[in-house]
């Protein structure tokens, strides 16, 4: 009987000392939901090299600059982008205004809650439209209100989560991983620049002023006293393709050195700019189609395919197959893990 109580433990103790070491490996490791393997180790590497003081390819703290796409990239962005939810909710509740509506599309099938046909059959100008009559006539601190009673509670029509229940883990990770680096993280979106400041300091740890997205016009008034912006109904910089790069030097005014995304809107700006395809995590073994740009070091693989690495003395990498982005999205959604804010 001694010897059983001996031997119980014995195991107990070992247990508890598999468990304790197995805490602290995760507490040191900064990317714990990434797989161990050449993706990973290559985010480890790149970090390390730019950071330690001597290193041929030491980047002093104030150029540490890092970009991220937000939709697909940071957040989830099927079947349709988040801010276009919000879109139909704002439709919704100015149609008994609009009785119009009730036969117009894009805005009939919003109303009947087909948010993806609508934006499906909207096409450029249908589109503008939505976003002319939902998101301006308003001063900018009346729609950054909108938006943050709207995303308090907001949730996906398919998972029924809040959305910014719906961050990627892996990717906040990175996020902390480079800012505790030095590295200044920016968000650089199609998306609304007033629709996401409201919330991206709450679900990203970024601060307002280091988000970069589209915008809508706005005009100095002064209303009973008080100094305000109004939003008005016209484009002020459409933050997609080629004009990324061009709002990274109107907002940033450094060239950033890595950059992450998913997004076909993808910068034209040499030297920053480089196709890749990622595993995101652990649990989720499909590629997408993204975009990474680490301008720093040669040759290496990123988790099955071959980042681009645009420094003067890289070579051309191989090309690899890409999934469609969907298709990544579809096998990816119900597995990536996800944080609340």
């Amino acid at each position: 009987m001694k010897t059983r109580r001996t031997s119980i433990r014995l195991v107990a103790a070992l247990l508890a000392t598999m468990v304790f070491t197995t805490t602290l490996a995760r507490a040191a490791d900064p990317l714990p939901s990434w797989n161990d393997g050449p993706a990973k180790q290559s985010i480890l590497t790149f970090v390390e090299k730019v950071t330690k003081p001597g290193s041929p390819d030491f980047v002093p703290v104030p150029e540490r600059i890092a970009v991220y796409d937000n939709d697909g990239t940071l957040w989830s962005e099927q079947p349709v982008p988040v801010q276009f939810y919000f879109v139909a909710d704002r439709v919704k509740a100015l149609a008994p205004s609009h009785p119009e509506w009730k036969t117009k599309e894009p805005f009939a099938s919003l109303l009947k809650g087909d948010v993806k046909k609508a934006l499906e059959t909207s096409g450029d100008h249908g589109l503008m439209e939505l976003f002319m009559v939902t998101h301006t006539g308003m001063t900018t601190d009346e729609f950054a209100q909108m938006v943050k009673e709207w995303i308090a509670t907001a949730k996906h029509p398919q998972t029924s989560k809040r959305f910014v229940d719906m961050t990627y883990q892996p990717m906040l990770e990175v996020l902390a991983y480079m800012k505790a680096n030095g590295f200044k993280n920016f968000i650089v979106s199609g998306g609304g620049i007033e629709f996401m400041r409201p919330w991206t300091e709450a679900a990203y740890g970024i601060p307002p002023e280091q988000v970069i997205g589209s915008s809508m016009k706005t005009k100095f008034e002064l209303r009973n006293g008080q100094a305000v912006l109004v939003r008005l109904p016209a484009l002020n910089f459409n933050d997609d393709k080629a004009d990324k790069p061009v709002g990274i030097n109107q907002h940033i005014g450094r060239r950033p050195i890595a950059a992450f995304g998913n997004s076909r809107g993808r910068p034209a700006d040499a030297g920053i700019h480089a196709q890749r395809q990622r595993r995101a995590v652990r649990a989720a073994r499909a590629a997408r189609r993204c975009e990474a740009r680490i301008c720093l070091r040669p040759g290496a693989r990123f988790a099955g395919c071959e980042i681009r690495f645009l420094h003067p003395r890289i070579g051309r990498p191989r090309e690899e197959r890409r999934l469609d982005r969907r298709e990544y999205e579809g096998r990816l959604e119900d597995r990536l893990p996800r944080r609340a804010v």
